[in-house]
């Protein structure tokens, strides 16, 4: 673990690779699991305000599950999460030539939403944790449907922050990810 202002962060998230490869996992995640996808407070407010924008690219048992859930739910942790599909599929799932998506995502993508996602689900598999001091842990979360990217990750040589540049700088800003190619440079040298 290293320390980068109020967070700590696993150093497999500066060693490890991690590329997605959708045309091997089909986009799994979405559909795989025991609950959504974890939800920040503020992140439910915006998927209520941007329901017009993404909904058309829902599939009609998406929305219907949405009408009866809510735009979140509250899962077995006690954590705000996206609503499931008959204890399934996210909510904001849709299957396009055998690949799951996110209707939300693709809506941003075509410019009809200005939210891109969940930023559980753009930052996945770096999982963040809050604790009551104030401080975040960064870890890398190993699943067990994401062998593939794995192995993708690897074979281009994409180390799991690298490829989740986009996300970080959303989450935590530029200055932070400057930070973490430092620490990379340090991990390098103390080899």
């Amino acid at each position: 673990m290293i320390e980068i202002d109020d967070k700590i962060v696993s150093v497999d998230i500066l060693k490890e690779c991690f590329s997605c490869d959708l045309g091997r996992c089909k986009g799994i995640c979405c559909v795989e699991g025991d609950s959504g996808a974890p939800l920040d407070i503020d992140e439910v407010d915006i998927l209520e305000q941007e329901w017009e924008n993404y909904a058309p690219y829902m599939t009609k048992e998406g929305r219907a599950a949405i009408e009866e859930q809510g735009f979140m739910v509250v899962d077995t942790d006690g954590d705000y999460t996206t609503p499931l599909v008959d204890n399934a599929a996210c909510a904001y799932a849709f299957e396009e030539n055998g690949i799951t998506f996110c209707a939300i995502e693709r809506a941003y993508r075509e410019g009809k939403c200005s939210f891109i996602k969940p930023l559980s689900c753009h930052l996945y598999p770096i999982r963040v944790m809050r604790f009551r001091n104030g401080t975040m842990g960064l870890n890398y979360h190993r699943w067990a449907v994401c062998s593939s990217a794995r192995e993708c990750g690897k074979g281009l040589g994409i180390l799991v922050y690298r490829g989740l540049k986009e996300p970080i700088i959303r989450a935590f800003g530029e200055d932070f990810y400057k930070q973490l190619e430092l620490a990379e440079d340090m991990l390098k040298e103390m080899k």
